[in-house]
């Protein structure tokens, strides 16, 4: 089966993370048998008729079985160069903004799958809608998270490693904080309250993130909203302590899991929570577990299976070494079945 991937997150210096989890996803299907391309090109208003174009350039050079689009954008580009059939898997800002949240629904009528980062991306969430459902059209196809890049490291080695204050604790907010969504200054007064350092993303490697995540007491998802909040398993596949509003796979992700938090934003709470991890010399969640059943190569399994929905024909050799790994049911005990059916 050969596969043409698409996203509207080409190489940008100023936010180099955005896009590694469609990236990681490709990769980890490829690792999987399948036959992948990836054609990604940088957001804006004057990119997406040029990308239109190229799109469709690629399917008149390159038989294709399917293309899968991430972001709503991104799939009116696929499906107006002639992309057939069509998987579109929105993220979290192409639903719930108010614009572009519509444009990603009308889109749903004109693909043959719609797919959801999570399945908190087809309900609704503070007033904005979620996506439609279209019975036999939908799945819940998450990206997952990196276990061969995010593990425990030791804090002070990935300090020293960063050119951190080794005696300073520090707190880490890893989203963009020029994203309103993201709401750093939640994460700031956290940190003021608490007496900690903050320390933000936005221009991270994503091959630093992982030192980043280690070098602090705690990780903040202090978020409006998210349609899956990768960061937050990240963080604990390095079993770094974690603090998220009920937002993406946090609840779940974080339910009975000792030393963190899910709670809705709420400056006192969180502060106290933040000065008790501050106050340990080297706080850690038992996180791993709970990452490893959401890892990208998992998820990686589950996309293939969709995609052996749409073409029961197509080469069931590569098909068949994802579908066996029995990743792809997503079991992982502590999590369940609920974030996704």
């Amino acid at each position: 089966m050969r596969v043409l991937v698409v996203m509207n997150f080409g190489a940008d210096p100023a936010t180099p993370q955005r896009g590694r989890w469609v990236v990681d996803q490709v990769e980890a299907l490829r690792d999987g048998g399948l036959d992948v391309d990836l054609f990604s090109f940088r957001p804006g208003k004057d990119q997406y008729l040029p990308a239109t174009r190229k799109i469709r350039r690629l399917l008149k050079r390159t038989s294709y079985d399917l293309v899968h689009a991430h972001y709503g954008l991104a799939g009116w580009c696929a499906q107006l160069a002639g992309a057939d059939p069509l998987v579109v898997t929105f993220h979290g800002t192409d639903v719930r903004h108010r614009v572009v949240g519509r444009m990603s629904r009308a889109l749903t009528r004109k693909i043959a799958l719609v797919a959801g980062a999570s399945k908190a991306l087809f309900e609704e969430e503070a007033g904005r809608p979620g996506l439609p459902l279209p019975e036999g059209r939908s799945a819940v196809l998450p990206c997952g998270a990196d276990l061969s890049r995010f593990g425990p490291l030791d804090r002070g080695e990935a300090k020293r490693e960063l050119g951190l204050d080794p005696a300073v604790r520090y707190l880490f907010f890893p989203a963009d904080p020029e994203r309103p969504e993201k709401r750093s200054d939640r994460a700031r007064e956290v940190a003021e309250r608490s007496g900690a350092e903050l320390l933000t993303g936005g221009g991270i490697e994503p091959e630093e993130m992982p030192l980043w995540m280690n070098a602090a007491h705690a990780v903040l998802v202090t978020s409006e909203y998210e349609g899956f909040g990768l960061a937050c398993l990240e963080a604990l596949a390095c079993d770094v302590p974690v603090l998220s509003t009920p937002v993406g796979i946090a609840p779940h992700a974080l339910r009975g899991l000792e030393r963190s938090l899910c709670l809705g934003f709420d400056p006192e709470a969180w502060s106290d929570f933040a000065s008790s991890l501050l106050s340990q010399p080297d706080p850690r969640t038992e996180g791993r577990p709970r990452a490893e059943a959401l890892s990208a190569r998992r998820m990686a399994d589950r996309v293939a299976l969709a995609y052996r929905d749409l073409l029961p024909e197509a080469d069931e050799t590569a098909l068949s070494n994802s579908a066996n790994s029995g990743g792809a049911r997503v079991s992982g005990g502590d999590l369940g079945n609920d974030w996704v059916n």
